[in-house]
């Protein structure tokens, strides 16, 4: 249920106390308007967990660029709180157009992943994202699950492919040496990531 806060000692009171709980770090500013984003639950921060693994070892030790479990990306270099948004995991490549501000980030990331939680927001920063100029989105959804790649079109984020457990196709990044597809697991669906120089497969 979402709550509509116009009483600013109120409002100031509320981001106090979730800066003072921790329970501040997934929030986000859109247009001006703070969102409160939940804690994650214990699956998605284990898909956070290994995707972020999976880069670090083929993008950051490779030299690429920087992995970022989490990061303020904004559309501006001051002012930044009044607008940005927060992805799961971000990919700067060396080669990348984005700004880094040490507190958060400006423009075009090379790569971001956004994995969907119930009454969460994460379709809906896709415009932004495109209109920043993000290049490759990879979204995974849980119910159902499927795992979708977005890819940039003239500041639109459009969708590329998407893998399912009846289709597991695999999404081919055409800006990180990788592919993406969702296979079957034990106690859930897994993402099985494949370099595609050495053919080296990870599953999340």
């Amino acid at each position: 249920m979402a709550t509509l806060i116009t009483d600013p000692f109120l409002e100031e009171q509320i981001q106090a106390e979730r800066q003072a709980s921790g329970g501040h770090h997934h929030d986000e500013v859109w247009d001006g308007v703070y969102m409160m984003i939940p804690l994650p639950n214990d699956e998605h921060q284990d898909l956070v967990g290994g995707l972020t693994a999976v880069l670090i070892e083929t993008i950051h030790r490779a030299g690429l660029g920087k992995v970022r479990p989490g990061v303020n990306l904004s559309d501006r270099e001051e002012g930044w709180i009044k607008n940005y948004r927060a992805p799961d995991v971000a990919v700067f490549l060396e080669s990348g157009a984005a700004k880094n501000l040490g507190t958060h980030w400006v423009g075009a990331a090379d790569f971001l992943i956004e994995i969907v939680s119930p009454d969460d927001h994460s379709r809906e920063k896709l415009p932004f994202y495109g209109q920043l100029g993000v290049r490759e989105l990879l979204l995974i959804d849980r119910d159902p699950w499927a795992v979708e790649l977005h890819r940039n079109a003239d500041g639109v984020l459009a969708l590329a492919g998407s893998s399912t457990l009846a289709d597991s196709a695999a999404l081919a990044s055409e800006v990180l040496p990788l592919a993406f597809r969702l296979i079957s697991g034990d106690e859930r669906p897994r993402i099985e990531v494949t370099h595609a120089e050495s053919g080296k497969q990870w599953q999340v």
